[in-house]
Parts: structure tokens; sequence; C-alpha cells
């Protein structure tokens, strides 16, 4: 979280007070990100598993949010972040056996070896793993995900959960792998044929569909245009589709679908194209 400032006052009336001023954040809706787009739910995924590896690594040491739950997150600029460190702890649970090392959960326990200095090992980053499994992951990765990345997914969701050999901070992050598969093109060329009108828009004509990244149209990102009229050719309502000069965060390029074209005006920042019709 982005700290702007600081106050520490000590008087009669309020004694050893620090005040904080921090940047504004948004509440976090689980129900509400739900119903975005894949790819705004996997961007508040990275984030937080870059907080997760920030955490495990701090100047601090370890770093464990006891009170790891959406409520305590917060949404800026589309990224994840945490607001509420009263619970942060970088304790290691001291021990004698493994049985000492027992970390219970409302799904399923688990048990961490009791390291040589009498310590946990790793108790404070695995706990930090299985409650963004649980709250975040399980929920916001695997739904309406492109079906090329579903087995890695299910792959990275599985490692937090099991607690496997990847299951850390180090090696969860899919940065790398998942997000070059989603920018590339994995799609083949239609047949359906689509006559091409430079520097034109269509205003009206909008039809809804989810996800949309407007609430009165339907407006998605593509790789491509061969991805553009699978899309098209996917909704029996859309008829033609108009490429914006606007990307998503991660470079893919917005289309508004239309259900027609009955009225075509220029816009030297659009490119339309429409379906022909036998």
């Amino acid at each position: 979280f982005q700290l702007y400032g600081y106050c520490y006052q000590d008087s009669n009336d309020i004694p050893d007070t620090l005040t904080t001023i921090t940047e504004l954040g948004s509440p976090l809706e689980m129900i509400q990100l739900l119903q975005t787009s894949w790819e705004d739910r996997f961007r508040i995924c990275l984030s937080l598993v870059r907080l997760l590896h920030y955490l495990a690594h701090s100047p601090l040491g370890s770093v464990t949010l006891l009170d790891f739950r959406p409520r305590q997150f917060v949404i800026v600029d589309g990224e994840l972040k945490v607001t509420d460190l009263d619970d942060a702890s970088i304790e290691e649970s001291s021990c004698t056996s493994n049985s000492d090392c027992f970390m219970e959960f409302p799904a399923r326990n688990f048990t961490l070896p009791c390291s040589v200095e009498g310590r946990c090992q790793s108790m404070n980053e695995k706990r930090n793993l299985y409650n963004a499994y649980r709250f975040f992951f399980t929920y916001l990765l695997p739904h309406s995900a492109p079906s090329s990345l579903r087995p890695l997914l299910d792959k990275i969701v599985n490692a937090t959960g099991n607690h496997n050999k990847h299951g850390n901070a180090k090696h969860l992050s899919p940065s790398p792998s998942v997000n070059s598969e989603f920018t590339q093109k994995c799609v083949k060329s239609a047949n359906t044929k689509y006559r091409r009108v430079p520097e034109a828009f269509i205003p009206d004509e909008n039809y809804r569909c989810w996800p949309s990244y407007h609430h009165k149209g339907c407006l998605l990102s593509v790789f491509d245009v061969n991805e553009a009229i699978e899309i098209c050719d996917s909704y029996s309502q859309c008829k033609a589709f108009v490429l914006t000069n606007q990307t998503t965060w991660t470079g893919r390029q917005l289309v508004f679908f239309k259900m027609a074209s009955n009225r075509i005006v220029p816009d030297p920042d659009k490119i339309t194209y429409v379906k022909v019709t036998d």
C-alpha cells in the first residue's frame, strides 16, 4: 500500500498515536469481481502473487497476515493491495517436533516440519498461500478462464491448495507463462467473410454480452482480427464489429460487437468489419 505521509502524536489527550495518509482504494466485493472479465481478475491475482512474494521475503523476514480475508484488501487501479496490517506477524511458531507445526483450516489441515532451530519451517508463508487459495485463487482464476490456459491455472490453484513442492511464493507467479499465452493468438481464421471499412464506427446497434468492459454494449478484448471474427461468429446477433485504438493492461485490443450496421459514421481511430451475407 502506498504511504504518502505519517504523523506521530504524543499528547496528554492522545498519547502514542501514529496517523498515516495512504492512497485511496475501493472495497473488495467478491460478487462484483466475479462479474468482471477474466483478464481483470487475473490482474488482481497477479498482484496478490507479488504481495505473497514480498511477504515471504520482506526486510523483516517472513510476514504472515493472521486475518487474511477479502475485507482486509482494497482495489487500487485494478490491483489488489492490503490495507490493514494490525494482524501482521513476523514470528515463526516454535516447536520441538513436527506435531507442533499443525495448521488447521476449515477445509483441511497441514503439518509442517520442525527445523533444527526449533521453528516451524515456512509456516508464515504457507499460511498466507493457503488463505490466498481459499479466499481468492479458487474463485477468481478458474472461472471463465480461456480454455488454453485452464491446465496451467489448475496446476497453480492446486499448488496453493495442496502445499506441494511448488506451493510457495517463489514458484507461484504465473506472470511469464500465463500472460504470454493469453496475449498470443490461439484461434483459427473463420470462414465467414467480412467487409473492412477503415476509419469508420457504428454508434448504435449495441447488444449486451458477458463479460463486457461496457455495461450497455458488448466490448471485449481480442488479440487480433481473427479472434474478433471468431467471437462475432459465436454470437447469433453479431453482424459487425469495430476495432478501437484502446488496449487492456495486457496489450489486447478492445472491440465493440454490433448487431447491425445500418448507420456507419466516420471515425479516424476505428476500423469497422461488417459481416457479408449471401
